[in-house]
């Protein structure tokens, strides 16, 4: 069974993607740094009749991020995915960029694009592998539309989506001869714990859907269906895209 490991796998779209890797026979290592949210999940999986493998660890941290990575591929005898989907927005970073501090800015930085770096420099010997012994091997980075156009906040959190999206782009070209693909996904308004229910009420949800074709929030299970096809064999020949899922929001 392939095996694939997913970063901020404890809550959001990270814990939809696990669901549904694992409800499709993956085995999965899950990463989160919420202990107690990575047990429960990760104990649901595995009541179910899944592989889910929980590591506790901060994704901004390089001994950590290695560590993590090592025993993944260890208890799932390799590694043929890579899903990143690890992030925060740090309340701080609202404000104009004048007035967002460095802390704040290094700090956003720090778990949703080093890493993603991270992650991704300790996962590619292990993927180099199973596509050497005929396998899959893939990253889907997870993003935002805020690095695709300016939302007029978050200094912090757009630089480091817009750095995501060009470092999926890095990786797809980089190791794409040697088999690995690497695609990223960027989420529109989605309703998940970093929100923290603003769009459950009718009134913002409907101010802030003016600007969506659709007219609703996406759920975190659309965006993890999305991500999981591009992780399996199905999307074998995609790389190096950066797909938006939000709605139609990046058309207007």
């Amino acid at each position: 069974m392939p095996a694939v490991l997913v970063t901020g796998a404890a809550s959001g779209i990270g814990q939809a993607i696990a669901e549904r890797l694992v409800a499709a026979g993956t085995c999965v290592a899950l990463v989160d740094r919420d202990a107690l949210r990575l047990a429960e999940v990760s104990a649901a999986l595995r009541t179910a009749g899944g592989t889910a493998v929980p590591i506790l660890a901060d994704v901004s941290d390089a001994a950590g991020a290695e560590a993590a990575v090592g025993r993944a591929a260890r208890e799932l005898g390799g590694l043929n995915g890579l899903i990143t989907s690890a992030g925060i927005f740090d309340p701080g970073d609202l404000a104009p960029l004048a007035d967002v501090t460095l802390e704040t800015f290094t700090r956003v930085l720090g778990i949703n694009l080093t890493g993603t770096f991270l992650f991704a420099k300790y996962a590619l010997p292990h993927l180099l592998q199973a596509r050497a012994a005929g396998g899959g091997a893939a990253i889907v980075t997870v993003a935002s539309t805020a690095g695709l156009r300016g939302h007029g906040y978050g200094a912090g959190y757009t630089a480091s989506k817009g750095g995501v999206v060009a470092l999926t782009r890095l990786l797809a070209f980089q190791y794409g001869e040697q088999g690995v693909r690497a695609n990223c996904v960027c989420p529109g308004l989605t309703d998940t714990p970093m929100t923290g229910g603003a769009y459950r009420d009718p009134a913002a949800a409907a101010a802030v859907t003016r600007g969506v074709p659709l007219r609703r929030i996406a759920q975190p299970a659309e965006i993890a269906a999305l991500a999981c096809f591009l992780v399996g064999d199905g999307a074998s020949y995609v790389t190096g895209q950066i797909i938006a899922a939000d709605g139609g929001a990046t058309v207007m």
